[in-house]
């Protein structure tokens, strides 16, 4: 199976610092413009599959999911903070405990004409 650029998301749409949620076929993504460089991440937090573009927060070059505050580096998807804040604390540290940390998979990004291009 060859990698392939596809639009995701028109320029436009996208302001600074403010995560979307993007469907590319069977997968859905998050993309982001952080200053000129724009990112793409697997959309869907890898604690516990909560989407990032919903309310997740670019601070220090890293998406925070809003769920349990999961952090991972925008540049290379590296796990950075594991679930420091469960909503429910046992509820949370037990998923905490059974799901295996896990780094944040990026997509290659590009621009072409008026629209954010993913390598997937």
């Amino acid at each position: 199976m060859t990698m392939q650029w596809k639009n995701a998301i028109r320029i436009s749409k996208l302001k600074p610092g403010k995560p979307k949620m993007v469907t590319m076929g069977l997968k859905t993504l998050m993309v982001v413009k952080k200053e000129d460089q724009f990112h793409a991440t697997e959309g869907l937090c890898r604690h516990m599959r909560w989407p990032l573009g919903l309310g997740g927060k670019i601070v220090d070059d890293c998406i925070t999911c809003p769920l349990h505050q999961t952090q991972h580096r925008l540049e290379d998807g590296e796990l950075v903070d594991w679930a420091p804040f469960p909503l429910f604390p046992p509820y949370g540290k037990l998923v905490g405990k059974l799901s295996r940390k896990k780094d944040l998979p990026i997509y290659e990004t590009r621009i072409e004409g008026e629209y954010l291009q993913v390598k997937i």
